[in-house]
């Protein structure tokens, strides 16, 4: 990609705006619509939320873009809006054992308002306060609890598809454990026994980096320097035995190409991540199977930046825009596609704009957390940002109820809605990429200001 060194924050602000403005009156025609009896709403076809029975891991998101609207626009409709169906509409999502999705559902809801509320963007209320963080310590136990051990101290928090799965998605849903460790929380296991979040939550980022992350030393046969940081969406495990056995993909095109939305989770939990713990102090790290906090941060930034990396060199377009994955079958129909813009309305291989706004806002962090050093990670971010702000990935029409275009979610599958006319899914919006757009928005308006927007 061409990273813009001359954008600043304070000149998105306009963009910023208009972008939460719309999203104000697209979440606030969708609730008109919308009744919680019929699922989550996943992804748009012809301009109209639908659902998509999987697993509900965007009811969260739905919530969440209210949440994030009110705290830009500050339409108070937004919160009410929220706070009503976080109440009556969530609570199952707390105690959910079989997905791994508590970090996207609970920490876009209950961790919102929390927010809000220890910011003073709402008025502050002792009872609802605990409320909330009674939510996010139990969210975070559960997640925690759904878990693989592997040799070595490694383990992770295995995936809808069972104990043999670890999902690079994952890495995002991590904040919750960081939340619930933050408030003080554990999990409490047999015999009493005490499992610290915190272990639990570096475990699994230090078995994400080191089996669904590459770094160019040869791992297998396709590990090239050239390639340095991509992802794979699955790693498959014995886990009976705990033995590695293979990468796989379900969303990608393979297990040896990068499914690049699985990319931005990873740019963005890692650099997240690593916020957080820098923030905690010295004295909870190098007993009970927690590694020093030098070694965890350094294993944090290393994943970060290599992703980060490959997003800039490997995986996005000219303008900073990513197709669905790296190595889509058709994508050398579109020449060299690295040097231009990114063409959502071609023929071959559609634009995945969601995973762009995923992986902005990890080049944005990464960025803040290096300093001086980051400079270029956070221009990049930046550069991507003002991109996705303006048409065609901003909607502007009022008869389409997504605000991000050109969203891609199970493209194997043939689940995303190819309108009249075309070869390929275009024009569409998904529940994340919404919510994701919203969300950098919100980070750059902080930056903007001075300020900080972080999860905990």
């Amino acid at each position: 990609m061409q990273v813009n060194q001359e954008i600043t924050p304070q000149r998105l602000i306009p963009k910023i705006r208009r972008c939460a403005e719309l999203a104000a009156e697209k979440a606030q025609k969708l609730e008109r619509r919308w009744r919680p009896a019929d699922g989550a709403p996943v992804f748009t076809a012809a301009g109209a939320y639908t659902a998509r029975s999987w697993t509900q891991w965007t009811q969260g998101f739905q919530y969440g873009i209210a949440l994030l609207g009110f705290d830009l626009t500050g339409e108070r409709a937004l919160l009410d809006m929220a706070r009503r169906h976080v109440v009556n509409d969530m609570a199952e999502h707390l105690t959910h054992t079989g997905v791994h999705d508590h970090g996207f559902n609970n920490v876009s809801t209950y961790g919102q308002l929390r927010r809000l509320m220890l910011e003073g963007r709402i008025e502050r209320n002792e009872g609802e306060l605990h409320f909330y963080e009674l939510a996010l310590k139990v969210s975070g136990a559960v997640q925690a609890a759904r878990w693989t051990s592997l040799p070595d101290g490694l383990g992770y928090i295995h995936s809808f598809h069972g104990s043999h799965s670890l999902f690079i998605d994952t890495m995002r849903t991590l904040r919750i454990c960081a939340i619930a460790h933050r408030l003080g929380h554990a999990l409490v296991g047999e015999q009493d026994r005490r499992i610290s979040l915190l272990a639990r939550l570096l475990a699994h980022a230090q078995t994400t980096a080191q089996f669904n992350v590459y770094y160019g030393e040869g791992r297998d046969h396709y590990d090239l320097p050239a390639l340095r940081g991509r992802t794979a969406h699955e790693a498959i495990f014995n886990p009976a035995s705990g033995a590695f056995r293979c990468p796989s993909s379900q969303q990608g095109y393979s297990a040896f190409t990068t499914w690049t939305r699985g990319l931005a989770w990873a740019m963005l939990g890692f650099a997240e991540q690593l916020e957080f713990v820098r923030s905690l102090p010295e004295s909870e790290f190098g007993g009970n199977g927690i590694p020093k906090k030098s070694a965890a941060c350094a294993m944090l930034e290393r994943t970060a930046r290599a992703t980060c990396d490959f997003y800039i060199n490997q995986a996005s377009a000219k303008d900073g825009v990513c197709y669905w994955d790296t190595g889509a079958p058709l994508l050398d129909r579109l020449g060299d596609w690295r040097a231009k813009p990114a063409e959502p309305f071609n023929d071959y291989e559609p634009v995945d704009a969601s995973a762009s706004a995923i992986a902005a806002q990890g080049l944005i962090r990464l960025g803040h957390a290096l300093g001086e050093t980051g400079h270029d990670y956070l221009q990049a971010g930046l550069t991507v940002v003002e991109r996705l702000l303006e048409e065609p990935y901003l909607t502007t029409s009022a008869d389409h109820e997504g605000l991000l275009l050109h969203s891609v979610y199970h493209r194997p599958n043939g689940w995303d809605f190819i309108p009249p006319g075309t070869k390929i899914p275009c024009g569409e919006s998904s529940m994340w990429g919404d919510y994701h757009l919203l969300e950098v928005s919100l980070l750059v308006a902080r930056m903007a200001d001075a300020q900080s927007y972080t999860f905990f």
